[in-house]
């Protein structure tokens, strides 16, 4: 039983961070009908900014310090995108989706060499922040505090994006823009400020989630390209373009990656591609994505 809970534990920690960026990339492509290949590094520079104030410029301060400073990464990837989608992606908006692709692709590749040319080839680490956190017993087991903040933000940042998109008249404008940009332009919505802030809110989330996944493990060149892999099988089960279907889809790659990383670790990402082959052949615009 004890292990069965850390199991469970471990599956929701997964989820979190895999809402988190998936629901970015979902977020970007619902409202600006992007696919941003790009979105894995930036949840991987939210994750170096926030180890390199942690385990550097603020090394040796105080608990409470590095909470308050844990967000800076999420902030940083939000400063990001809002220089990127004016200056870079806007261009692309009337070309065909090849060049979309090419051109988040390639920025995808000049992040790494940014992140590589700022912090260099090793990893960079804010264990410290875990460390500080402690640990408890779970029966025979020992379970880090630390991971219970992870799930409790991606729970928050669930119900914050809901009540943001569905409760707000900013989240009315949203979804009319991103069902009829031209009616929405024609009744006077600012159709570019919708956009730089719709992939301000995507950037910050994946930062969120590479900010807070940091302390329990470091942040490494490749590691953008590993999220990305995963949070396009979150998308595809769930659906391009819904937030329910990205917190639906994590907690099943959550799962099942907790499972085979347990029980079969040497096919835990061909079963994950199973089923996304599986919803595809069932739902081809996913669980809960529209066609």
């Amino acid at each position: 039983m004890d292990v069965l809970l850390v199991h469970l534990l471990n599956s929701l920690l997964y989820a979190s961070v895999l809402f988190l960026i998936a629901g970015g990339l979902s977020l970007i492509y619902g409202v600006m009908r992007i696919v941003n290949l790009a979105h894995g590094n930036i949840y991987a520079f939210g994750a170096y900014v926030t180890a390199w104030v942690i385990g550097s410029v603020a090394a040796g301060a105080s608990l409470p310090v590095w909470l308050v400073l844990l967000p800076i990464g999420a902030v940083a990837t939000a400063i990001l995108g809002a220089i990127l989608e004016p200056t870079l992606l806007r261009p692309f908006y009337r070309r065909a989706e090849e060049y979309q692709l090419l051109c988040t692709f390639g920025l995808l590749m000049i992040l790494e060499d940014v992140m590589r040319l700022f912090w260099g080839p090793y990893p960079l680490s804010a264990s410290a922040l875990f460390e500080g956190f402690g640990s408890f017993s779970v029966g025979e087991s020992i379970y880090p505090r630390y991971n219970f903040m992870v799930i409790g933000v991606g729970a928050a940042a669930a119900m914050f994006l809901w009540a943001f998109i569905y409760r707000t008249k900013f989240g009315v404008v949203l979804r009319a823009t991103s069902q009829n940009m031209r009616m929405a332009s024609a009744l006077g919505v600012n159709v570019n400020r919708v956009y730089i802030e719709a992939f301000t809110l995507g950037c910050f989330m994946a930062g969120l989630g590479g900010a807070i996944i940091v302390p329990s493990q470091s942040a490494v060149l490749g590691m953008g390209v590993d999220a990305l892999v995963l949070s396009f099988i979150v998308v595809v089960i769930g659906g391009l373009g819904s937030l329910e279907g990205a917190l639906v889809g994590a907690i099943i790659v959550g799962f099942v990656r907790e499972a085979g990383i347990t029980w079969f670790a040497e096919i835990e990402l061909a079963v994950l591609y199973l089923i996304a082959a599986l919803v595809l052949l069932v739902r081809p615009a996913g669980l809960f994505g529209r066609a």
